[in-house]
C-alpha cells in the first residue's frame, strides 16, 4: 500500500507548483546588453575582453578560464584571448584567480582596491567585482577572486551562466542565444560559502548508457570511461558548483584508478574523489580484489591481505583531495563476511575502523581526525551502528534513503553534535530489489526539496551524494539537488514552483518555458504514485516471489 503520510505532503507541494507555474522569474543576473557608466564590457563591438590567469595559479583556474572563453565565443561569436602575462592585457580585462596565487589580485588587495576580507579563509567562496583603472594600460577590470581553487573556478562558471550558458551546454547540446554585447553591471557580488561542504554524484549502473557511449563513441581509444570522459564529467560538476564524486564501479568498467591519468585529471579539475558505501578506502573491490592473489575477502581470516590492499591505495592517492569511506562490507554491495555472529562482526568492524584510521594517519595526515571520512549505515551496516558501534566523532554519518527518495533516518540531537556532522546518500536512480528504476527520471523536485531540506535542518550538512545512475536522463534532479546543496535557502515552499520555469527558460527559451514547466509538472504528478518501470511488476514477479518466499500474502501485498 502507498504510505499516505509520505505521499500527501509531496503531492500538495507538486500541486502548488502546477497551479502557480504562471511565469518565468525575472532575470536576476548581472549581465545585460546595455552599457552604463562604470559597467564592464565583457564583449562589445565585435571584440571581447582579455582573460588573465596567473601562470602560478592552480590548473583548474586555467581550465575554467579557457571554458569561459569558449562560452563567450558560443554566445557572441568572438573568443577572448586567455593570457598569462600582465603586460600584454588590453584595456578591458577579466582577471580570474585565487587570492593565494594570483599576483594581480594580490596587488589589488595590497593597494586597497579589492576587499577580500569577506571571503578570505572561507571554503569555496568568491567575489565578482568591477574595478576601474586597476593597472597601467588596463582601464577596466572584472575581477573573479576565489578564496581557494574551486572558488575561483566556480566564479568563472557563474559568469558563464549569467551570459546565458547552461551547465548542460555540452552534455545536453544546449545552444545559448546569440548576443552582440555582454555588459557586466558595475558592483561587487559575493557567492558562498556553500551550505553543504562536499556535494556530488555517484555514477552507477553505467553499463546502460555511459559506458557503451564512452567506449564506442567518445573514448574508443580506451574502450571505457577513461580520463577524457571523466574530464567532461568533472567540468559539468564545476559548472554545477559541485566538488565530489563516487566514480563508476560496476564490473563492466575498470576501476577508476586503473587508468593512471584519472586521479591526475580529478586533481587538475579540483574534484574531491570518494568511493561508494560498499567500497572502502578508495578501492573498487569488484575490479581490484583478486581472490586468487590476495586470498578471501575476510578481515578476520585474512587481515594482512585486506589491510595491505587498502594501504596500497591510500599510499598512492593520499596526496590528493579525497573523502574516505570507512568500514567494511562484502565485495560488491553484499553483507560483511567473517565472524561467528553479530556480536563478533561488530568487534571486527571496530578493529577495521581503527586500522583504517591508522593508515590515514600514516599516509595522509598525522591527525586522522583532520582527514574527511564517511560512514554510511546502508543495509546491514545500520544494525552494526545501532548496536553501539563506537564511531569516532570526526567521522561523518552519511544516512541513506530507502532507495526511492525517502531518507530512512536522520541524526539524533546527540549525533547532531558530533564534529564530523552528517550527510545523505540519496537516489534518483536505482537497480535492485524490490524493483529498479533506471530508464526515466521521475523523482519530483518537490520530493527532493522536502527530504533534503529536512536533512539540512537535522544538521546533515557535510556530505550530500546523489546516485544518478549513468548520468542521463537525470539532469533536472541532479541540478536541483546540487543547487540546494550550494544554497539551501535558494528554494523554499513559496518559490519552488519557479524552478522548472527557470530551468525550461534557460534550456529551451522563455517563450515556451511556462508550457514546458506545465508538462513537466504533469509528468511528475502522473509518475509519482508508481514509476513507469514498475508497471506490470506484479504480474511478472508475483509468481517468482510467491514460490521463493512460500508466502502467498507477500506477493498479494505487492499489488499496492
Amino acid at each position: 500500500m502507498l504510505n499516505m503520510k509520505k505521499l500527501i505532503p509531496a503531492l500538495m507541494i507538486m500541486m502548488i507548483a502546477f497551479a502557480a507555474c504562471a511565469s518565468a522569474a525575472e532575470d536576476g543576473g548581472f549581465v545585460t546588453g546595455d552599457y552604463a557608466a562604470g559597467d564592464f564590457r565583457l564583449a562589445a563591438g565585435g571584440a571581447a575582453a582579455d582573460i588573465y590567469v596567473d601562470p602560478g595559479d592552480y590548473k583548474v583556474v586555467k581550465i575554467a578560464a579557457e571554458a569561459l572563453a569558449g562560452d563567450i565565443e558560443l554566445v557572441t561569436g568572438v573568443r577572448p584571448q586567455v593570457k598569462s602575462e600582465p603586460g600584454v592585457l588590453g584595456t578591458d580585462a577579466v582577471i580570474i584567480g585565487t587570492i593565494e596565487k594570483n599576483g594581480l589580485i594580490a596587488a589589488l588587495v595590497e593597494s586597497g582596491r579589492l576587499d577580500v576580507s569577506g571571503i578570505k579563509g572561507s571554503w569555496e567562496t568568491f567575489v565578482i567585482t568591477t574595478v576601474e583603472s586597476p593597472f597601467p594600460g588596463v582601464k577596466n577590470a572584472l575581477v573573479i577572486a576565489g578564496s581557494d581553487r574551486r572558488g575561483a573556478a566556480f566564479g568563472a562558471f557563474e559568469l558563464s551562466q549569467n551570459i546565458g550558458v547552461s551547465p548542460w551546454v555540452w552534455w545536453a547540446d544546449v545552444t545559448p542565444y546569440r548576443k552582440d554585447s555582454l555588459i557586466v553591471k558595475k558592483g561587487t557580488r559575493r557567492f558562498g560559502p556553500p551550505s553543504v561542504k562536499f556535494r556530488g554524484i555517484f555514477l552507477n549502473d553505467e553499463n546502460f548508457g555511459l559506458k557503451p557511449w564512452a567506449a564506442k563513441t567518445f573514448e574508443p581509444e580506451v574502450g571505457d570511461i577513461g580520463p577524457r570522459t571523466y574530464a567532461k564529467i568533472f567540468e559539468l560538476l564545476l559548472r554545477l558548483k559541485a566538488n565530489h564524486i563516487w566514480p563508476a564501479m560496476h564490473s563492466c568498467t575498470r576501476a577508476f584508478n586503473y587508468y593512471k591519468d584519472n586521479p591526475l585529471v580529478a586533481d587538475d579539475y579540483a574534484i574531491v574523489m570518494g568511493s561508494s558505501h560498499c567500497e572502502q578506502m578508495l578501492r573498487n573491490n569488484v575490479d581490484e580484489w583478486k581472490q586468487e592473489e590476495r586470498g578471501p575477502w575476510n578481515y578476520k581470516d585474512n587481515k594482512k591481505g585486506v589491510y595491505d590492499y587498502w594501504e596500497e591505495r591510500v599510499r598512492a592517492n593520499g596526496g590528493f583531495e579525497n573523502v574516505y569511506t570507512i568500514g567494511i562490507r562484502g565485495v560488491h554491495d553484499t553483507p560483511m563476511v567473517g565472524g561467528a555472529g553479530f556480536e563478533e562482526q561488530v568487534e571486527i568492524l571496530k578493529g577495521v575502523i581503527s586500522d583504517q584510521r591508522g593508515l590515514l594517519s600514516k599516509w595522509v595526515n598525522d591527525d586522522a581526525s583532520q582527514v574527511p571520512q564517511i560512514f554510511c549505515p546502508y543495509k546491514e551496516v545500520l544494525n552494526f551502528y545501532r548496536a553501539g558501534l563506537d564511531l569516532p566523532g570526526d567521522i561523518t554519518l552519511v544516512w541513506p534513503d530507502d532507495n526511492y527518495g525517502y531518507i530512512r533516518q536522520l541524526s539524533t540531537p546527540e549525533e547532531q553534535a558530533r564534529p564530523g556532522g552528517a550527510g545523505v546518500y540519496y537516489h534518483i536512480s536505482y537497480w535492485g530489489v524490490p524493483h529498479d528504476y533506471l530508464w526515466l527520471y521521475t523523482t519530483p523536485p518537490a520530493l527532493i526539496w522536502e527530504e533534503m531540506n529536512k536533512a539540512y535542518q537535522y544538521n546533515g550538512r557535510t556530505v550530500w551524494i546523489l546516485n544518478v545512475g549513468d548520468l542521463k536522463p537525470g539532469e533536472i534532479g541532479i541540478e536541483f539537488f546540487l543547487q540546494m546543496a550550494w544554497d539551501i535557502e535558494r528554494w523554499n515552499i513559496d518559490n519552488l514552483p519557479d524552478f522548472l520555469v527557470e530551468w525550461a527558460a534557460r534550456e529551451f527559451g522563455a517563450e515556451y518555458s511556462r508550457k514546458i514547466a506545465d508538462v513537466m509538472n504533469r509528468y511528475f504528478i502522473a509518475n509519482y504514485p508508481r514509476k513507469p518501470e514498475h508497471m506490470g511488476f506484479y504480474e511478472r514477479m508475483a509468481p517468482v516471489l510467491k514460490n521463493s518466499n512460500n508466502d502467498p500474502e507477500f506477493s498479494v501485498s505487492l499489488r499496492g
